[in-house]
């Protein structure tokens, strides 16, 4: 006879990746519609007379809109479901990338963008809300981690497909924008096949549907979990009462200083290379590319170490590593360096950056209940999108009004504020079942490793 087990003590399996392949579809669309806007403009100067303020409105018009679909869509995800938003928002993706086909204005462009954003910031909460609530805990931190590097897959294929169709002609940029159609269409079919979340289902009184979905999925031998969910009433400003406006504060604290630097630094790093010296030939290219790789490329390890060590350590290391490593950037960015040394430092930070960014989907959904989980993720989203905007808004201007130097030096400062932050107030989640980690704030963070290792952890 099989032990009785919860969803959370299984070994990983074939089913936890296949939800792995429906939530990584966000981050995945989300590069992708990121990076192909960035081709499809440099194409489109030649049919449309653009002023440099309509193509920082295109630019910013997805950012824009995530910020509105973060707050909305994660707070419609707590309160109608996980699967029947993941659907709608793929949809409205579908019809949305289909229309920019059709554009004859560039304020047209700018609107339909504002949608796009809107879908794009309501998935992530959803995607994150998923795969954490049908993740075994011992895999729980690598499996919510990996999903951050599938955006920097979607944003280099972007780059290819962009690159490959600039051979149509003057209408390349149409098929360009009308190309994101094709992942999200294929990831719609796909979700038509994923279950609802049964922590879900059960926060909301239907706990013989949970039951359900949990025997068809597992079999007999499988319950929910040891801590059944109660019914909870979905708010949205649940998130900042009984002690979770302090996760809310940490977690949009981290995230922002972690993205305003690696959004600015990697946007213009051709840029930055040139001002070290490198833009003779094709150098600074070549360092772009393998800057850019190591962001992917860095995120196995860490996955790895975040399981081992924990999330706390993982976190504040690398906010200091990568601290450190900008500010020996910018003492040697006057100095007659080497390109093998400064792109080192590059990679080191590059790797190291991305274990940080492996946390921006562990911490938002392992420290809230499940009644609010998507509400609280999808508004920190939205926080996060702001600061990756004005990371790139600003970036130039420091870097042509202040140099390289300083550049470097308030970037390492940011990192080294969310080092101090991490450090104050990151607590440690691993091997922690959902209801344990959502319950932390009640607690305190003393003694946590205590509660974690008793009868809970195999």
């Amino acid at each position: 006879m099989n032990k009785v087990r919860t969803m959370e003590e299984l070994p990983l399996s074939r089913f936890h990746f296949k939800m792995f392949a429906y939530a990584s579809g966000s981050t995945f669309i989300d590069g992708y519609i990121i990076g192909i806007i960035a081709v499809a403009l440099s194409a489109m100067q030649s049919q449309f007379d653009m002023s440099l303020t309509m193509m920082g409105l295109i630019g910013m018009a997805t950012l824009a809109g995530m910020f509105a679909g973060g707050v909305i869509g994660g707070y419609l995800t707590d309160l109608i479901g996980r699967k029947k938003m993941f659907l709608i928002d793929m949809l409205i993706m579908a019809i949305v990338s289909i229309l920019q086909f059709f554009i004859n204005d560039p304020i047209q462009l700018v609107i339909l963008r504002f949608i796009l954003g809107v879908a794009i910031g309501a998935d992530y909460p959803i995607a994150g809300a998923l795969m954490a609530e049908f993740s075994p805990k011992k895999s729980r931190g690598s499996l919510l981690g990996g999903l951050n590097g599938l955006w920097y897959v979607g944003y280099a294929i972007s780059y290819l497909v962009g690159f490959l169709l600039l051979s149509v002609g003057d209408t390349s940029w149409r098929w360009m924008l009308l190309s994101s159609a094709v992942p999200v269409i294929l990831m719609l079919i796909a979700r038509l096949n994923m279950p609802e979340s049964p922590l879900w289902l059960a926060s909301k009184g239907r706990q013989k549907e949970a039951n359900a979905i949990v025997r068809k999925i597992f079999g007999d031998h499988v319950i929910m979990s040891n801590e059944p969910e109660t019914k909870e009433k979905t708010t949205f400003l649940e998130m900042f009462r009984n002690g979770y406006g302090k996760w809310i504060f940490f977690v949009s604290a981290f995230w922002s200083l972690q993205v305003i630097p690696t959004f600015g630094i990697g946007t213009y790093i051709p840029e930055i290379l040139a001002q070290f010296g490198f833009a003779n030939g094709t150098r600074e290219y070549l360092g772009s590319a393998v800057i850019n790789i190591v962001y992917l490329v860095g995120l196995l390890p860490a996955l790895y170490l975040i399981e081992k060590f924990g999330r706390r350590p993982t976190l504040i290391v690398p906010f200091l590593v990568s601290a450190i490593t900008l500010f020996v950037l910018g003492a040697t960015s006057g100095l007659n360096t080497s390109f093998v040394f400064i792109l080192v430092l590059f990679i080191i930070y590059g790797t190291f950056n991305t274990a940080m960014g492996a946390h921006d989907w562990i911490y938002p959904n392992e420290l809230f209940p499940t009644h609010i989980r998507g509400t609280a993720m999808g508004f920190i989203t939205g926080v996060t999108r702001i600061a990756s905007a004005i990371g790139t808004f600003f970036f130039p201007f420091i870097l042509e009004n202040y140099g390289l130097a300083a550049t470097l030096y308030i970037c390492g400062a940011l990192f080294f504020i969310g080092f101090l932050v991490s450090l104050f107030m990151a607590p440690e989640t691993k091997n922690m079942s959902l209801t344990q980690t959502s319950s932390i704030n009640k607690s305190g963070n003393k003694g946590q490793d205590s509660f974690a290792s008793k009868k809970y952890i195999n």
